[in-house]
């Protein structure tokens, strides 16, 4: 530890409330986004993309529990006749939601009866390439304002009042048009293959607020080719990665809240020294079957590699207001899966990064996976939470790793408190690619990808919805042409056997697993933990249910005509508790996609 891919294949490629840290209770301030007045924050508000700064998605609300939640009902539902990919955590604040749908449009609904209230219909600019599909995860709630990221790399504030726009802002001054495809011979299958990914700069975290300030990062940096598949209702057909400087760096950057001014931009890629130490193992001390010798000697021949160097800013930032600090999980480097052109450890990207919340400057990096090979980076947004650890409460910072591993780190140094017993199976997870195919998993899709986890902080246990999808990890080689050289690239592709999803409750005083619940299908989503000892989660063939947290009992199920493939989550209005969730499926998994906000709740009596 060191401080400063199917048919073929799967997937290519606070705002606030009572937050527990650093063994005290913060109760940070919030603008109400109705009255413009900073008001004392509530417990039956769900009015940030975790709940609260710390991302626990735990809520206190108990009302529908294990003894009553066979009779939840629902109680509204809104369909907003965009049908796409939909991943959007709703945020409720005094009474409203403000939900952004697929393609970042905007609506704000009467969170008790699911009237409309306003929509803002967002007009992408028509040259921008989408990297990553037109979901998003999320808006924040602020100053009087709506704040969400888009699909074309604008930030954008609404009022919260009318829907009416702000101010609308470029966040990436310029975008990468190189693409890669081109270098493949005539001959290879894949240089006629219709492909998504590569280049195209797009925002896709829930941006979240903290300080006067809005704080979002850029997605699509890490470069990689998306092999679509022929069928329209199947999963993406493969990834794969070409040789070459394709790409730019990411970065996670702070606005001012009234005027929409860049504050501060931390890039995720060094200007010097993102070789790094050329580490052999990773910081937990598995071998990642590096040729360093190699490495070394390609360093005077991509002297630029870093100016290219990927590592996209996926998850929402967990903030810690006692501290200061700020944590953020990063990307894959550039190229993907390809790494002639890019020697060294690459940082920071796969890495857990600490920042000053205030100034963007960096603390800590913690780098799960260096020179990362296999797409393995942090996709499931960090969580904040006191570790019980000998009569202490120690600061700790949890993330669940696509390795297939939950790590906790210090929340102050960095260093690794705990990793988990592997909550998905592992093989040759490290691996390099063969010409006749290495089989490997977790692989590109993850153990855990952006699914966010959940904790009980006073149970110590965390929850994660994960995956088991083996891929072919393989080494292609074609021939020269006339015109180009002969060339080999990697690609990963899913294997064909069997895949399903894993739900599981991982004991955090010692990282041992104590109930798993198999799903049929690979599990993409997020869940939500209450004190009603209830766990929510969703599933890609449309069921929607809930848990017993202690035992992983299945207690509730109810069935959706699309994929449900969002996080939930969970508010009071008159003494009354709801449940929300999005269903509207996942294109890159290949689940039903659909339009709806679903919200649910116990019958009246």
């Amino acid at each position: 530890m060191k401080n400063p891919l199917i048919g073929k294949l799967f997937l290519a490629v606070l705002f606030i409330g009572q937050v527990v840290m650093s063994g005290c209770t913060q109760s940070p301030p919030k603008h109400d986004a109705t009255t413009a007045s900073i008001v004392k924050p509530s417990n039956k508000d769900w009015p940030s993309f975790g709940r609260d700064y710390s991302n626990q998605r735990f809520s206190p609300l108990a009302q529908i529990n294990r003894d009553n939640v066979k009779a939840l009902a629902q109680a509204w539902i809104y369909k907003s006749g965009v049908t796409a990919s939909f991943q959007a955590t709703p945020i409720v604040v005094d009474g409203v939601m403000y939900l952004s749908l697929p393609y970042n449009h905007v609506v704000a609904l009467d969170a008790k009866t699911g009237k409309l209230l306003w929509r803002y219909e967002h007009q992408r600019r028509k040259d921008w390439k989408m990297c990553c599909g037109p979901a998003n995860r999320g808006v924040a709630v602020g100053y009087g304002k709506v704040f969400i990221g888009t699909v074309d790399a604008r930030l954008i504030a609404l009022d919260a009042k009318t829907g009416k726009i702000v101010w609308d802002i470029d966040a990436v001054d310029n975008a990468v048009t190189t693409e890669g495809q081109e270098s493949l011979n005539s001959n290879d299958p894949n240089s006629h293959a219709k492909t998504t990914g590569g280049t195209g700069i797009g925002i896709a975290m829930a941006p979240v607020v903290y300080h006067g300030k809005v704080i979002v990062g850029i997605t699509g940096v890490g470069y990689g080719l998306h092999i679509d598949n022929p069928h329209p209702d199947a999963p993406l057909g493969a990834v794969i990665g070409v040789t070459g400087l394709y790409g730019r760096p990411g970065f996670l950057a702070a606005f001012d809240v009234n005027s929409g001014k860049r504050v501060w931009q931390f890039d995720t890629i060094p200007t010097q020294g993102w070789e790094g130490d050329f580490v052999t193992k990773t910081p937990d001390g598995v071998a990642l079957n590096r040729d360093v010798a190699t490495e070394k000697a390609k360093l005077t021949e991509y002297p630029d590699a870093a100016r290219f160097g990927g590592g996209s800013a996926w998850t929402t930032p967990a903030i810690d207001p006692v501290s200061g600090l700020l944590y953020f999980g990063t990307g894959n480097p550039s190229p993907q899966m390809n790494d002639i052109s890019r020697p060294g450890d690459n940082l920071y990207t796969v890495s857990l990064v600490a920042l000053d919340a205030d100034t963007g400057k960096l603390r800590w990096h913690y780098q799960q996976v260096p020179h990362d090979l296999w797409g393995y980076d942090l996709a499931s947004p960090p969580i904040l939470f006191n570790l019980h650890r000998d009569g202490k409460d120690i600061p700790a910072v949890g993330q669940a790793g696509k390795t297939g591993w939950f790590y906790v780190n210090d929340r102050l140094t960095g260093k690794l408190l705990l990793k988990s017993d592997a909550f998905v199976p592992q093989s040759n997870l490290f691996a390099k690619p063969t010409l006749e195919g290495t089989r490997l998993y977790p692989g590109i899709l993850g153990g855990s990808n952006w699914s966010p986890a959940a904790i009980d902080e006073v149970t110590q246990n965390a929850y994660v919805a994960g995956l088991h999808a083996p891929v072919n990890y393989t080494l292609h080689e074609t021939p020269a042409t006339a015109d180009k050289p002969a060339i080999r690239y990697a690609s990963s592709e899913l294997a064909d056997e069997p895949r399903w999803g894993v739900l599981s409750a991982i004991d955090l005083s010692n990282g041992k697993i104590r109930w798993q619940y198999k799903t049929d299908q690979p599990l993409i989503g997020g869940v939500l933990a209450t004190a009603g000892g209830l766990l929510f989660s969703g599933e890609g063939n449309g069921n929607f249910d809930a848990y017993d947290t202690t035992t992983g009992k299945l207690l509730w199920q109810t069935k959706f005509d699309a994929g449900v493939n969002a996080p939930p989550i969970t508010y009071e209005i008159d003494g009354i508790q709801y449940i929300a969730v999005a269903a509207g499926g996942n294109a890159i998994f290949g689940y039903k996609q659909g339009d709806s906000i679903v919200v649910y709740a116990l019958p009246k009596r």
